[in-house]
């Protein structure tokens, strides 16, 4: 016998919406309960499940002022990028400084400065002794682990196509917490990037004032100055600018309403899902009558 000859399958081809909701009425009474003790079951777990709650900051990526990267120069980098199947930017600078913001080395060295771990993995955490409740290594986090979970689970990163702004947003159990390290990542980015700007100037200063002691061509050394004056004028701007490489445009605040669970959406979830499987019941117990 075919399937599709089959007296269940043939039962389902006469089945009619009338029959299913007469026999919706006919169960009301049962269907009504298993509604209502999905809604009850789903409000329980609402509250049992621990609570995320999201904070966000609104950045600016500063501009690139650099003017000393000629134009073959900057297209070849560009070529190279498209090459490499990296989205190419009018603007490397921006660039640069979101893929530090989301990057594993700013990531692992804020989860190991500010000693993460127990409260990334509470759970396997003993506050008590203040050790890790398991001694098997492959058990035990990590920072590579942990800079994993922070990527998939806490941290996301969002641009504005439109306007340029840039969206931080960090979701975690704690909403003190959760506006602290996106306040913080933001600010190490800052640090980070100027530090590397100086670092970068003072090996060209020093490069140039070299170069500049070893010619005596007036042409050559007038250019050289003209390059000194400009890793200068560079070195004193990163200096003073604490926001080098994103302006906080709105900081993240502590949130006072969760994120998640959303209770609307959770228990309409639950609602319409006791229904569809009261729908379901009612749709069987016809199939069953006519086989």
């Amino acid at each position: 016998m075919s399937p599709d000859t089959t007296p269940f399958a043939q039962a389902e081809n006469d089945i009619s919406l009338k029959e299913v909701l007469q026999t919706l009425w006919r169960y009301r009474i049962r269907f009504l309960l298993c509604i209502v003790v999905v809604l009850a079951a789903a409000t329980v777990t609402m509250f049992l499940v621990t609570k995320k709650y999201e904070a966000e900051v609104i950045l600016a990526p500063s501009e690139d002022n650099s003017k000393n990267a000629s134009g073959a120069i900057g297209s070849l980098s560009n070529n190279l990028a498209a090459l490499a199947g990296v989205p190419v930017t009018s603007d490397p600078k921006k660039a640069e400084a979101i893929a530090v913001l989301q990057s594993e080395t700013l990531t692992e060295r804020y989860i190991r400065e500010n000693n993460l771990l127990p409260i990334l993995y509470a759970s396997k955490w003993d506050a008590v002794n203040g050790r890790w409740k398991t001694t098997d290594p492959d058990r035990i986090p990590t920072l590579w682990k942990a800079n994993q979970y922070f990527k998939q689970n806490v941290r996301t990163v969002k641009t504005d196509t439109k306007t340029g702004l840039v969206t931080l947003g960090i979701s975690w159990k704690d909403p003190k917490l959760a506006a602290k390290w996106a306040n913080d990542l933001v600010k190490m980015t800052n640090d980070y990037e100027r530090d590397v700007a100086l670092a970068e100037s003072d090996r060209n200063i020093r490069y140039l004032t070299e170069q500049a002691a070893l010619t005596d061509q007036v042409g050559i050394k007038q250019t050289i100055y003209s390059l000194l004056e400009s890793e200068f004028s560079k070195a004193m701007l990163a200096k003073g600018n604490e926001e080098y490489s994103f302006k906080v445009i709105d900081p993240a605040t502590v949130p006072e309403k969760p994120t998640f669970p959303n209770r609307t959406v959770w228990l309409l979830t639950a609602l319409f899902g006791s229904i569809s499987i009261s729908i379901f019941a009612a749709f069987c117990i016809v199939a069953w009558r006519k086989g």
